[in-house]
């Protein structure tokens, strides 16, 4: 027997509870016929780290944000016509920022929650149990392997997401960009910045 047909066959049980259950909340009239794959849908249209880049070329510029940011993030990333609401229910965003002396990365060590609708699908490194193992025990040396070397003062925060919360890392601005207006700042502002694995 083949790897593959072992997967395949360890999956469709899974698979078929899920169809089942679904079929049975259509039943009950708790969700329209399609609705799953609705909001499955709208929760992936539009989600590109472009968001995430536009919320901190904000936060960047303008100082009330940034506070309004960090102290509820689910309101004024509002601000900016975002919306942590696309799936069934709205996940709380937590915003964390980086500063002088810490830097913060995120990981989900149970699966791959992430916050889709402001960083786009997930990259494969992320969701990679190597990861998501090693971010959390030695996270100088997996963001090392990233390219980010910290110094030996930076204090590092690992920040576990999970279904009902979701967290974006606030980059540090980046010296000589004091001319810069939000769209090339934005532009400055990588996926990898907003999970913590780059300083932007």
């Amino acid at each position: 027997m083949s790897a593959t047909h072992d997967a395949t066959h360890d999956e469709a049980p899974i698979a078929a509870r899920v169809r089942h259950v679904e079929a049975l909340l259509e039943q009950r009239g708790w969700l329209a016929p399609g609705e799953v794959d609705e909001r499955i849908d709208a929760l992936a249209a539009g989600g590109s780290p472009a968001n995430g880049a536009a919320i901190v070329a904000r936060a960047w510029v303008d100082p009330g944000f940034r506070a309004r940011l960090l102290a509820d993030a689910n309101t004024a990333i509002g601000e900016l016509g975002l919306s942590m609401a696309g799936g069934l229910q709205e996940q709380q965003l937590i915003v964390v920022a980086n500063g002088p002396d810490e830097h913060h990365v995120v990981v989900c060590t149970l699966c791959s929650c992430y916050p889709i609708a402001l960083l786009g699908p997930s990259p494969g490194w992320y969701k990679s149990e190597a990861y998501r193992s090693r971010v959390v025990r030695e996270p100088r040396a997996v963001l090392r392997e990233f390219g980010l070397e910290l110094p030996a003062s930076t204090r590092i925060t690992v920040w576990d997401a999970s279904a009902e919360s979701r967290y974006m890392v606030l980059p540090r601005r980046p010296a000589g960009t004091d001319d810069l207006d939000e769209g090339r700042l934005a532009a400055l502002v990588t996926r990898k910045g907003l999970i913590g694995t780059a300083a932007v």
